[in-house]
């Protein structure tokens, strides 16, 4: 099937609207019984987040009649949701807070996001940042852009390719396995300045906007990446696993590099790896 521009807007309207319904007015009136850690005291889940994703699952389901939902609240409680990424003809990706610990912790740094996967591709995205209403967007084959929501669009493009010494980047090292936890900090002084949001759909959108010149991650989980990959390389960058292969929101392989272009990609990994 084809996801049509109009089809991407509606998606875009759903989650703006589970922001503005769901997500904002929770903002910072949480109750000390609204959160709970789920593997860790870092990876929390709030009311807010079960009621977004409720709530943009039943707005998606009237609007794309018999696609998949895959939330990440869901997956947590039944795990085997993840099958139907690559089994169904349209699949919603959905992470209703992205960045949940700031957003816990009354930080403005969090996101609404979705990817659409149309037979086990990555085919349109939208990451919404429900504190400035405006949404990071992309179509395949037709580019990035910033939605604003009096309407306006400004296009996204990566930043260019740099020498490792000036690159600024983020990087989320501790969800690597043994012994990339404890060596790949070490190897961060390579570069001009390296850090964490604590939120991959804002460092997605800083670094398709050309803010940061690479991107690492350890724990793929596709709610978290689906849409910021391709938001990225429709911007014009290069983002790989850190085996080469590209990036597929069917498989949770350990470890995938961001950056402007193939060249800076291996600059990079070997700074990193090697």
């Amino acid at each position: 099937m084809i996801f049509t521009r109009q089809d991407h807007e509606r998606l875009d309207a759903i989650l703006r609207k589970a922001a503005q319904r769901e997500v904002m007015p929770r903002f910072r009136r949480l109750g000390a019984g609204d959160i709970r850690a789920k593997q860790n005291p870092v990876d929390v889940v709030t009311e807010a987040d079960e009621a977004a994703e409720r709530f943009i699952c039943a707005e998606l389901a009237r609007a794309f009649p018999g696609a998949a939902m895959i939330g990440e609240e869901a997956v947590t409680q039944d795990p085997t949701l993840l099958a139907k990424l690559s089994e169904a003809e349209l699949a919603f990706v959905i992470d209703p807070i992205d960045g949940t610990l700031n957003y816990a912790s009354d930080l403005s740094l969090f996101a609404v996001m979705a990817a659409v996967v149309v037979r086990g591709e990555i085919a349109a995205a939208v990451i919404h940042d429900p504190t400035a209403d405006d949404s990071a967007m992309a179509l395949r084959g037709e580019g990035a852009w910033m939605s604003s929501a009096d309407g306006t669009n400004r296009d996204l493009r990566v930043a260019p390719a740099v020498a490792t010494r000036q690159m600024n980047g983020m990087a989320s090292w501790q969800y690597f396995p043994e012994p990339l936890r404890s060596t790949l900090p070490g190897r961060f002084p390579a570069f001009l300045e390296v850090g964490s949001l604590r939120c991959c759909g804002q460092e997605y959108r800083l670094a398709a906007a050309g803010r940061l010149q690479f991107l690492l991650y350890g724990v793929l989980n596709p709610w978290d990446h689906a849409p910021g990959v391709l938001l990225y390389s429709e911007a014009g960058g290069h983002a790989r696993l850190l085996d080469g292969r590209p990036y597929s929101p069917t498989e949770r392989p350990a470890g995938l590099l961001c950056t402007p272009d193939e060249a800076s990609w291996r600059e990079v990994r070997s700074t990193l790896l090697d």
